[in-house]
């Protein structure tokens, strides 16, 4: 994918003891192998891998606020990315962008949230109603390749989203004949009916 030269140019080189690459490298591996937390990652999963040898790095590749501190650093890049990663897919696997998957899920917090502005309560998908919450919305295509996402406010309705979204995915890729799939409590009809302006060419 190209990701290694992506984030060269992107992850200055300071006087960092550990290079924000390889930290990155091993938040990557590890939510594919052992999905779990940053703090997880820390306190044993650096320790029960071979990421230490394969990154040529000790423990300090691993420390709690250099794994947060990296997270912080790519989030600017997020839209650059996804620019990147849909050209590569477009590349390498001719994916196409006609169909769009709309969906919106919650994940809910431990522990009181107060430091977690977004943390709010609100619908539970998990039947957690005693817990805050954020609510996570993403854009896929058929083939699972994700073009976009966003982290809202747990107390959001999921029929104040979808404008935001066709207004992000057209600035980023281009108005385009697109179809938007989701469930039908997403949309309201205000917002479908803007979809259906001849000049959008936007279906649902």
């Amino acid at each position: 994918l190209g990701l290694g030269a992506f984030w060269e140019a992107r992850l200055e080189k300071g006087r960092e003891q550990v290079p924000w690459a390889k930290v990155l490298q091993l938040l990557v591996v590890s939510r594919l192998v052992a999905p779990g937390s940053e703090f997880r990652l820390h306190r044993q999963g650096f320790d029960q891998s071979a990421m230490g040898d394969l990154l040529g790095a000790g423990f300090a590749v691993a420390e709690k606020d250099r794994l947060y501190r990296c997270l912080d650093r790519i989030v600017e890049h997020k839209a650059a990315l996804f620019d990147h990663l849909r050209q590569r897919w477009q590349d390498l696997f001719q994916a196409r962008f006609e169909v769009l998957l709309y969906d919106l899920t919650s994940t809910y917090i431990e522990g009181e949230g107060e430091e977690i502005p977004k943390a709010k309560y609100g619908y539970s998908r998990d039947q957690r109603f005693d817990c805050r919450q954020v609510v996570i919305a993403l854009v896929v295509t058929p083939e699972g390749f994700p073009l976009a996402y966003e982290v809202m406010e747990g107390n959001t309705s999921d029929r104040t989203t979808l404008r935001g979204f066709l207004a992000k995915i057209e600035a980023q890729y281009g108005r385009a004949r697109r179809v938007w799939m989701m469930d039908r409590g997403i949309p309201t009809e205000e917002v479908l009916e803007e979809m259906r302006t001849p000049e959008r060419e936007v279906f649902y």
